[in-house]
């Protein structure tokens, strides 16, 4: 039967709104435990900007910063649940997920320059192998490790020996391994949530905290602080993590994506994060004049290094066995 005029329009008009209905751009999550003009927001907008050019806008990345999706835990386990795509977290809060991950928290256990300890996180057989399985099993790919620079404490009195930590209450993340570490050193480690840690400084909860120079200022950390003290044990280093199942699901092209964008985003960060302690260690001292800096000499230093043996040596017990072999491995490639 020949279709009446306004029933051939009306077919016409449904098709053109159909041709003219843009197609939805695919949502990617990225959550970071950091304020926005951070380090790892740094990483997280280049990964964005990166990954959103060479889709063509196929894919949308949105960023989501410090609290605005639960802990740094319940964040990790969204991501093995698929509910966030990304995330960007320092290893400190990982320990009770993933327990082989506290092998890089471990004090003194990487060389002292950030340049290095970036190389070794990126070339290491053991972390980007064994360590990358253990987060397998827990739903978990580990997309990239980097650097957020040398840890740095925050005192409200000069620390030179273990001896000045007597009865400090030093905030720590929380891992197991990181409380045994500052408990070795001659602390009170005390476990304080990232967003409550200036309160508990103002209050007194706390004697001091410890976190990299940018950490410390966007936090305001050093206004109530006395004293920022370099003892030289370790980095911040951070897992930037995919939700594994999610993964499974892309194409062989886009997974190669993925990957390739990692690891031109880590090479991108290396400066980007070495320029941002730099300019936040400025604006402290700006900021507040009378703050003390003290660098501990090698001989101060050598005194907190004989303590962290006891650590190196209480991971098997600590943690498990698995992690104190790859904590073995990885400090023979560190040798080497």
């Amino acid at each position: 039967m020949k279709q009446p005029y306004f029933w051939k329009a009306a077919l016409g008009t449904i098709a053109g709104v159909m041709l003219a209905t843009p197609v939805l751009a695919e949502q990617w999550k990225f959550a970071i435990e950091e304020i926005p003009g951070s380090i790892m927001d740094s990483y997280a907008q280049e990964f964005k900007q990166r990954i959103e050019s060479a889709t063509d806008g196929e894919v949308t990345v949105t960023i989501y910063p410090l609290g605005s999706l639960g802990t740094p835990t319940e964040v990790a386990e969204q991501t093995a649940d698929g509910i966030v795509q990304f995330s960007n977290l320092s290893v400190g809060n990982l320990g009770t997920l993933v327990p082989e991950s506290q092998i890089l928290l471990t004090p003194y256990a990487f060389p002292s320059d950030t340049a290095e300890v970036d190389r070794i996180l990126q070339s290491s057989e053991t972390l980007n192998g064994d360590l990358a399985a253990a987060f397998e099993t827990k739903g978990l790919k580990l997309g990239a490790l980097y650097s957020g620079g040398a840890m740095v404490w925050t005192t409200k009195k000069p620390v030179h020996k273990p001896e000045d930590l007597r009865n400090f209450k030093m905030r720590v993340m929380v891992s197991p391994l990181l409380l045994k570490a500052y408990e070795d050193l001659g602390a009170s480690p005390t476990p304080v949530p990232f967003g409550e840690v200036y309160g508990a400084l103002q209050l007194g909860q706390v004697d001091g905290q410890v976190n990299p120079l940018s950490a410390i200022e966007e936090m305001k950390f050093y206004e109530v602080s006395n004293y920022l003290i370099w003892a030289g044990e370790s980095d911040l280093i951070t897992a930037v993590l995919i939700s594994d199942d999610w993964f499974q699901t892309q194409s062989a092209e886009r997974q190669e994506l993925i990957e390739e964008t990692l690891r031109e985003t880590n090479e991108y960060i290396g400066p980007i994060a070495a320029r941002f302690n730099d300019e936040r260690l400025d604006k402290i001292k700006e900021a507040k004049p009378d703050i003390e800096l003290i660098e501990l000499d090698e001989d101060e230093r050598a005194a907190f290094r004989e303590r962290a043996e006891a650590t190196k040596a209480a991971i098997g017990q600590v943690v498990s066995q698995s992690a104190a072999d790859m904590f073995e491995k990885l400090q023979a490639e560190i040798g080497q």
